[in-house]
């Protein structure tokens, strides 16, 4: 597939660019609910919401002024500036764009997952969305794990019959596939 030895569930890097990782279908499946679900926490945008809405209209659409107050969506879109005045002002013309960009990256490793496996080849532009949208799972799953550095909630210690278990499960999963494509990207 690549250049460097392949580790199994690991992204090896393509020769002329990109990374491919050999995925079981649960894998994928998983992969593929995840992302769907962080598709339905950033929401739909304001042209899904109504079919009849004019492009133009929506390009100079503002966004929100105040951050989200579900956890997940306030580690998603922080507040770029302490100064309440300056971060809402800030997040009124740049939070429908990131919002956008977060599903168009979610959306293509939807699409890439739907390709099947068992070997998923990435371009280096899907590459680059895939990272985003597994940083972005992990902020989610981080978010409502409440995931510290320092695991002091004993996060990475809990007993297998721990109902937040496979979320830590899939939290470290997710940390050990964005590693490997970063180390795609390392000439």
């Amino acid at each position: 597939m690549g250049r460097r030895r392949a580790r199994p569930g690991s992204f090896e890097a393509l020769r002329g660019g990109g990374a491919g990782i050999a995925l079981e279908d649960g894998e994928i499946s998983i992969l593929r609910s995840l992302v769907v679900q962080l598709l339905e926490l950033v929401g739909p945008g304001p042209a899904a919401a109504d079919a009849d809405a004019d492009p133009l209209a929506e390009l100079f659409a503002e966004g929100p002024s105040k951050p989200p107050e579900d956890p997940a969506l306030a580690r998603l879109f922080p507040d770029a500036y302490e100064e309440q005045a300056d971060a809402s002002e800030f997040r009124r013309f740049t939070e429908n764009d990131l919002r956008a960009r977060k599903r168009d990256d979610a959306l293509t490793m939807v699409r890439c997952l739907d390709r099947g496996g068992p070997v998923i080849q990435l371009t280096p532009e899907e590459s680059r969305q895939w990272l985003g949208t597994m940083n972005d799972l992990r902020l989610t799953i981080g978010a409502y794990l409440d995931i510290t550095e320092d695991d002091d909630n004993g996060l990475y210690h809990l007993p297998d019959d721990d109902e937040r278990k496979p979320m830590v499960v899939a939290y470290l999963w997710l940390g050990a596939l964005q590693e490997s494509l970063v180390e795609t990207l390392i000439p």
